[in-house]
Order: C-alpha cells, then sequence, then structure tokens
C-alpha cells in the first residue's frame, strides 16, 4: 500500500477508516524507516542523512510503540486492520 491509497479512508466520514488511514500511513512510514536504518548499518545507503542512527533508531522505536497501541485499540474497538482477515 501506498500513502496516496490512504487518502479516501481519512477524510471518511467514518471514524474506524480514519482509525485505519491512520494505522496504515504509519505503518508505511515505519516500514521505510526500518529499510532505511538496514542499509543505514549495511553502508549501503545511497545518501548520507542529516541525523545520527541513534535518533533515527530512537525515532522507529516510538513508531513502533505507537503501531503497537493502535493495534490493540483497534482490536478492542473491532476495528480490521487486515482486511484479508475478514
Amino acid at each position: 500500500m501506498k500513502l496516496s491509497q490512504t487518502i479516501e479512508l481519512m477524510n471518511s466520514s467514518d471514524y474506524k477508516d480514519r482509525f485505519k488511514a491512520e494505522y496504515y500511513q504509519t505503518k508505511i512510514r515505519y516500514d521505510k524507516l526500518h529499510k532505511m536504518i538496514v542499509k543505514y548499518e549495511a553502508g549501503t545507503l545511497n545518501f548520507t542523512p542529516s541525523s545520527s542512527l541513534e535518533l533515527l533508531k530512537k525515532q522507529k522505536s516510538f513508531m513502533g510503540s505507537y503501531i503497537n497501541s493502535l493495534e490493540i485499540r483497534a482490536e478492542i474497538e473491532g476495528i480490521n486492520l487486515f482486511e484479508s482477515e475478514k
């Protein structure tokens, strides 16, 4: 999924759709940051980030905790974040 594919959900009047969009957007960004960190540590990143590896890892950690919180809340509120599990 791409960020652009979350626009319709983000603009929905249904809070569950907006919740899904927030989750998907965060997950997309988390996954991209993870890939960048892996390349950074492997020495294969094709640019030099302005931020330190330590700061990027800290950001990833906070994002991971936020994703976990969203997943728990979705479970409590009966929001299916994984459409293939219907």
